[in-house]
């Protein structure tokens, strides 16, 4: 589902160029003639960006920017006009659009304005949704769903966050299971308290029970001093026992206690410690099927499961992939220092058709990678290879690594061929022989080097002894050796 531009303006000719420009941009477009209906629209079906004229009779543009400001609309507004003087805009700008565009405004113009206002909100709404959820302010809002299973958990979660009822997460691994935890918290009285969360199968097993309800210093090996604990953190706040199913059973068995007590025993103690928390607990896992196999308390079950809710997966729900995919574009674009605006509707089409089996936290990995490697303002299939391969009637190719190559561990044999070398240096000398392509002999060497120092030093013997560092007679005794008397006295002779 594409991003839907609603175009208000009371000029028929100028609404179908705008309602076929936004179409062939990718959004989806609708069409309000006055500024009542545009508001009736926006209270009632919403849109993502507003298209808006500035004059139009009775409730013009301002106007409009008026009410939805009073109405706390937080859409942003795209304003158009004929006149295009610095009043206006001014006006306009401080009335809340997020840009102006004058009539007639050209096609790549208005779609780039379309992108910076979609990527703005989307941004904006994203900075304020961490900063909720870092305060443990987190409401069942930034869980806006379009899925009727999703909206049917919602609607279960919010009545669980006003009572302090235990409440039992099932979904499968990354559905947002603690994004919910968080938004139950920040919906009910805890609002803004300790939010302590526990990976229960990342903890050791000799560490769970010093984990969860703390030592005292001394009480065991390594233990240099006292150590609250996750349950006496989250006193007054919310605890959240992630993946529960991975617990011990000895720890099973203190937990419930502590769960029934309002109480904990820290490892060494000699007192208990009275505690005040909200539980949620979450699982992968079917608790039910640990039961039956022995590997969950069922007493501890029924204790956990007052409350229990399933999150769907993300293939259940594709509705909520476009909203997730322009909220983690956003974010890793701000991130990462990327101009990306938008994405293309091709590629939201191949997301929304791909099942997910790693569900958001796969959608969002997907996301950062493709930010990371684009190189335009729009993700296209091209940024998601991996995706496209997997999912009919896209074909991306994805390049083969390059083939390294492979030293033999020894030569049988030694390779005879001519090696011809380019010797651009007048003064070079080549080391091997063009005849045989094997290395010259030191005799050879030799007379070579003699020979050249002979020509160099223009048969000045005293001068060419003392360069090549031999005496006067060893010089003469080389020459005779090496059969280069003739050379000599021919140079000498010239």
């Amino acid at each position: 589902m594409s991003a839907t531009v609603l175009i208000v303006d009371d000029d028929p000719v100028q609404r179908r160029l705008a309602e076929a420009a936004v179409r062939r941009f990718g959004f989806e477009a609708r069409i309000a003639e006055t500024g009542a209906d545009a508001l009736t629209l926006l209270r009632s079906e919403g849109a993502d960006v507003v298209l808006l004229d500035l004059v139009m009779p009775g409730l013009d543009g301002l106007g409009v920017l008026a009410e939805m400001r009073k109405s706390g609309l937080a859409t942003p507004v795209i304003v158009q006009t004929s006149n295009g003087s610095i009043d206006t805009v001014v006006n306009a700008m401080r009335a809340g659009a997020v840009d102006f565009v004058v009539k007639p405004a050209g096609a790549e113009r208005l779609q780039v304005s379309i992108k910076n206002a979609l990527r703005v909100d989307t941004l904006e709404e994203e900075v304020r949704r961490m900063r909720r959820r870092a305060s443990g302010a987190l409401t069942f809002k930034d869980l806006t769903s379009k899925s009727p299973d999703m909206e049917r958990v919602i609607r279960l979660a919010e009545r669980a966050a006003k009572s302090n009822i235990p409440v039992l997460i099932e979904g499968e691994s990354g559905v947002g299971k603690e994004v919910l935890a968080r938004a139950i918290q920040g919906s009910g009285d805890r609002r803004g308290k300790p939010f302590v969360t526990v990976n229960c199968g990342a903890i050791p097993e000799n560490l769970v029970e010093s984990t969860l309800f703390g030592h005292e210093k001394g009480a065991f090996t390594g233990a240099t001093e006292k150590h609250a604990g996750k349950f006496v953190e989250a006193s007054g706040g919310t605890l959240f026992l992630d993946e529960i199913g991975e617990l011990p059973l000895d720890a099973q068995v203190k937990l419930l206690r502590a769960l029934q007590e309002g109480e904990v025993d820290p490892v060494g103690g000699k007192r208990s410690v009275r505690v005040d928390i909200r539980l949620v607990s979450a699982t992968n896992r079917s608790l039910l099927d640990l039961v039956k196999q022995g590997k969950f308390r069922e007493d501890l079950y029924y204790r956990l499961n007052v409350f229990p809710m399933t999150l769907p997966p993300l293939r259940a729900r594709r509705e909520d992939i476009p909203d997730l995919v322009r909220s983690f574009c956003a974010r890793f674009s701000a991130e990462e220092g990327k101009r990306v605006r938008a994405i293309s509707p091709e590629a939201m089409a191949l997301l929304t058709r791909y099942p997910w089996p790693g569900n958001v936290r796969q959608l969002e990995n997907a996301l950062f990678r493709a930010v990371v490697l684009a190189d335009g303002d729009e993700l296209t299939v091209s940024e998601f290879p991996q995706i496209a391969a997997q999912v009919e009637g896209f074909d991306v190719r994805i390049p083969a690594a390059p083939v390294q190559p492979q030293m033999p561990a020894y030569a049988p044999e030694p390779v005879r061929e001519i090696v011809r070398v380019e010797v651009r240096d007048p003064h070079a000398m080549s080391l091997v022989a063009e005849e045989t392509g094997e290395m010259k002999p030191m005799d050879m060497l030799e007379a070579e080097i003699i020979r050249f120092a002979l020509q160099f030093y223009r048969q000045r013997m005293s001068e060419v002894s003392r360069r090549l560092g031999i005496g006067r007679s060893t010089l003469y005794r080389k020459l005779k050796d090496l059969g280069l008397e003739d050379d000599a006295k021919t140079e000498d002779a010239a």
